[in-house]
């Protein structure tokens, strides 16, 4: 029973995947505006009822990468030794989950790029942040350390994330040249400073 379990939930995620795959691919050739649903089902070798019950719509889809993406970094805190303090483990974190991914690459730059064209995919990604900004700051509240209250995990969480925002979209303006992990720690060792 449960090697059929293990099977099922592969097949779902490979399938998951192959959708992505597809939409990513249409969208560079056709542009996210021309791609369709049906486009996209036929383009997976799937139906378009089959569509459905994976994804609400294209922007699911094409944004899916960076959402399993983005629950494994909040994983990775989480995993983290419960007597680190929250702001090294943030960076830790993070260490860690890029060894365990690739580099980002064009895939990335062309979903980011896409994003910040057209409103409904914004829309999607923005939520995305929003929800991975609220995991993150209930990750670090449950961390060792001075007492948090409610404020500093959330401003914590949001510094953090500002933090990989802003190292990723000077990595693709300067044309994905360079160690992204590099400028992201500089951005990091910058944000721990502090402003005062």
């Amino acid at each position: 029973m449960e090697s059929s379990v293990g099977l099922r939930e592969r097949k779902k995620e490979a399938t998951r995947q192959a959708v992505h795959e597809a939409t990513l691919r249409l969208t560079v050739e056709l542009g996210f505006d021309h791609v369709t649903v049906e486009a996209v089902a036929d383009a997976a070798g799937i139906s378009r009822r089959t569509f459905s019950n994976y994804f609400d719509g294209k922007e699911d889809a094409l944004l899916y990468g960076e959402e399993r993406q983005m629950a494994a970094l909040v994983r990775a805190v989480r995993e983290r030794p419960a007597d680190e303090p929250a702001w090294p483990a943030l960076r830790a974190a993070m260490k860690q989950f890029s060894k365990g991914v690739a580099p980002p690459e064009r895939e990335w730059a062309v979903r980011t790029r896409l994003a910040l064209r057209h409103p409904s995919l914004l829309a999607r990604q923005l939520a995305n942040h929003a929800a991975m900004e609220r995991d993150l700051a209930e990750a670090v509240a449950l961390r060792a350390g001075p007492p948090n209250g409610a404020v500093r995990p959330q401003v914590m969480a949001a510094a953090f994330l500002s933090s990989l925002r802003i190292a990723m979209r000077m990595w693709i303006e300067e044309d994905q040249t360079g160690d992204p992990a590099a400028l992201i720690d500089e951005i990091l060792d910058e944000m721990s400073r502090g402003f005062d």
